[in-house]
């Protein structure tokens, strides 16, 4: 298996200071500002205003000014073999992430919020080029590329760009990008760029691990987009930039359950070995055998009263419902409910860091164990009989 971003991932802002603080250093030297959060562009003013809740909230970066300077050209490969540069997007406002071909943690995030950035906008949208540059070393194909485009529905919404090892390293180092790998794990600057029409720097946003706020950080990206596009269209819909309280393992949850069958709950009252995965980790993992193994547990569990699974997608970063219904009717019969976690709250009061994730909670509804990436049989049964 090609390396990826997993848990370990997400030390990149432990692992990759260096690089972050260069890249937080050219913020401030290029804005005469402080590299911390400001308010976004386009929100409304006023202490009660949008672009403040954003600074209050710890799980959305605001982003910070680049000071209009030129965004550095490249010469890279989309997922359809074509050649592209930045430069022949000249006239659009370009939104541009760094993203691991084989990431399961934050890179996912990243773009569905570049996604519904761009829908926000409406007819608009069609002068936004979204723009992706792969920070995998070890997967830049553009088999690579690709798999990750269709994987999380992207195909035919960005051009997801890869290239030559050196090729990329000049595209890495011209924004500030970090990218090592680590135990055979990729750790790389989560790091998303607007750029104007003309080409200019205008913002630098730093992806927060947290799936209940992928909506509110669309929204700033959005407003932002908005700002420098000529027409500054009104968005489609706005919502509260407010903190978003999770929903943890002592609070009940119901679910809807994608089988389409009675909701699913959570919460305390018994214990229950909680799965999270997402659809699109059958690009780096065999899912459909994963899913399938835990029927076996499934029977292992109730003939010796260890908790029972429930399955939980994250469908917030998922193309749609119907999608992970779909694949998981190709899957076959599973003896476990699967819930939809469409706002990805649960995902959030779970403390999951990765896809899959894994999570015993016991019956006072405490998590008192968690494991990062799929589980051998055996290993799992063991760990449910000795984390009641």
């Amino acid at each position: 298996m090609f390396p990826r971003t997993t848990r370990a991932g997400l030390r990149a802002r432990a692992a990759l200071a260096a690089g972050t603080a260069a890249l937080l250093a050219t913020v401030a030297l290029l804005s005469g500002c402080s590299s911390g959060k400001s308010s976004a562009a386009g929100g409304a003013g006023g202490a009660s205003g949008p672009g403040t809740a954003a600074e209050r909230n710890p799980n959305v970066d605001p982003g910070s000014s680049l000071g209009n300077a030129p965004a550095a050209d490249f010469r890279l490969t989309n997922q359809f073999g074509q050649p592209m540069s930045l430069s022949q997007f000249r006239g659009k406002v370009v939104l541009l992430a760094f993203t691991d071909s084989r990431c399961t943690t934050v890179c996912p995030l990243t773009t569905e919020s570049m996604l519904l950035a761009k829908e926000l906008l409406g007819k608009a949208g069609r002068q936004v080029q979204l723009l992706g540059i792969d920070a995998n070393p070890d997967a830049r194909s553009v088999s690579d590329v690709m798999a990750y485009s269709r994987a999380h529905g992207m195909v035919n919404q960005w051009d997801f760009l890869t290239g030559s090892l050196p090729r990329l390293r000049s595209a890495w180092k011209g924004y500030h990008i970090a990218v090592q790998i680590q135990k055979g794990q990729i750790d790389h600057t989560p790091a998303l760029y607007a750029i104007d029409a003309q080409g200019k720097l205008r913002k630098v946003y730093l992806t927060q691990m947290s799936y209940d706020s992928i909506g509110q950080s669309a929204q700033v990206l959005a407003r932002e987009l908005s700002s420098l596009l000529p027409s500054h269209p009104k968005l489609l819909s706005q919502r509260s930039m407010a903190t978003i309280t999770p929903r943890g393992p002592s609070s009940p949850v119901t679910l809807a359950s994608a089988a389409g069958g009675p909701a699913v709950s959570l919460g305390p009252g018994k214990p229950r070995l909680v799965v999270f995965f997402a659809t699109w980790v059958r690009e780096t993992s065999d899912l459909a055998g994963e899913l399938k193994s835990l029927n076996s547990y499934t029977s292992y569990a109730a003939a010796r009263r260890l908790p029972a699974v429930t399955a939980v997608d994250e469908t917030v970063t998922e193309p749609s419902a119907r999608a992970v219904r779909s694949y998981l009717s190709s899957v076959g019969r599973l003896n476990y409910p699967v819930g939809l976690d469409s706002s990805g709250r649960v995902a959030d009061g779970y403390h999951v860091q990765d896809q899959p994730w894994l999570a015993l909670v016991n019956a006072a509804g405490k998590i008192t164990w968690s494991h990062d990436g799929w589980v051998p049989l055996p290993a799992l049964e063991k760990a449910a009989a000795v984390h009641p």
